[in-house]
């Protein structure tokens, strides 16, 4: 067996995944180019809900990766934790999640990944709404609000701002997707929760008060981001034995970012099908959002790193994950092409 043999096949155990060649299909449904026999298929796990993929999407449908070497396609997974766990399991190579998840995890020991970058923030978009009656969190003191994940730390942040903790309200904590009929049946007096879940809540008890959003709080003093970021993660196995490889996706996503940036009216049209939704309201989202590409990354990198820090500190503090981890142990970056 000849050396290169001896590495393709490695690669191969590594991803846990088969190279595959693509049928003589031409160009796929929407133009991006097929995949050659021999290229490494290392597949991303993200959900189509959330506008903070888009930069990764349109990578992947305008044929990025593909130019590059890697044959990557989308692996809808909802959420964060679901996530974090494909990528210790192998089924997917990589993912861009919320980071709350991610400490979690390290938390508990688990080393099975590297994060290495954030391509997508959106302060501002996660906030607190109270039905109308309620003007001030402090009208809250012993009513129930409702709040889950990031959004509790937002709930955290902006209570602290009124002097005011966890324990001053009747928390609940309720799913996201659950929050805007509860507030409209008077189920909870306020529900914090992001967008586009954060409109619907409004739209559901017309009349009510913002009481603040994520953009209020310390943490956006502090580091300019939204409560819990997104942070992108990779299989350790992918990035120690074969580093050219993680080097190419976060190429593309990097091409990816800076396309969306660049022709946003055309990113839209493009990943549309993928949250099946028609381009002018993927439009809207992307203008709302804010997209990072290789420009600045190492700075933008420091700036999340200490973010990611920080936020431990307060999940362990509020009882969240049964210790801090040192976050630093769990960041790579040095496969990434200066």
């Amino acid at each position: 067996m000849t050396a290169e043999q001896t590495t393709s096949g490695l690669r191969r155990r590594v991803m846990g995944m088969a190279f595959g060649a693509i049928a003589s299909l031409g160009v796929c449904a929407f133009g991006a180019p097929e995949a050659r026999a021999d290229m490494p298929k290392l597949d991303i796990g993200i959900s189509t809900t959330w506008w903070g993929h888009i930069p990764i999407m349109v990578a992947i449908d305008k044929g990025y990766f593909k130019d590059l070497g890697v044959d990557v396609e989308v692996t809808p997974i909802g959420s964060s934790a679901d996530r974090i766990r494909a990528v210790t399991a192998g089924s997917v190579a990589w993912s861009n999640l919320g980071r709350a998840a991610v400490i979690s995890e390290m938390s508990r020991g688990n080393e099975s990944f590297y994060f290495f970058a954030n391509v997508d923030d959106s302060p501002g978009n996660e906030g607190c709404w109270a039905r109308p009656g309620f003007s001030s969190l402090a009208d809250l003191k012993g009513k129930k609000v409702a709040a889950n994940s990031s959004a509790e730390i937002t709930l955290s942040g902006l209570l602290l701002n009124a002097g005011m903790s966890i324990k001053d309200v009747d928390f609940v904590n309720l799913p996201g997707g659950e929050m805007a009929a509860a507030i409209a049946n008077g189920d909870v007096d306020a529900a914090c929760v992001w967008e586009p879940l954060f409109s619907a809540v409004r739209n559901a008890a017309p009349g009510g008060t913002l009481l603040g959003t994520d953009k209020d709080t310390e943490t956006f003093k502090k580091f300019g981001t939204m409560a819990s970021p997104d942070v992108v993660i990779i299989a350790r196995k992918v990035v120690d034995e074969t580093p050219e490889l993680a080097a190419k996706l976060a190429e593309g996503m990097f091409m990816g970012a800076a396309y969306t940036n660049a022709h946003p009216e055309d990113t839209a049209e493009t990943v549309a099908h993928y949250f099946r939704k028609p381009p002018e309201e993927v439009l809207a989202a992307i203008k709302s959002f804010h997209y990072f590409g290789k420009d600045g990354w190492e700075k933008h990198m420091e700036l999340h790193a200490g973010q990611m820090q920080y936020l431990a500190d307060w999940l362990h503090a509020n009882g969240k994950i049964p210790s801090v981890p040192d976050t630093k142990k769990w960041e790579k970056t040095s496969f990434i092409a200066k």
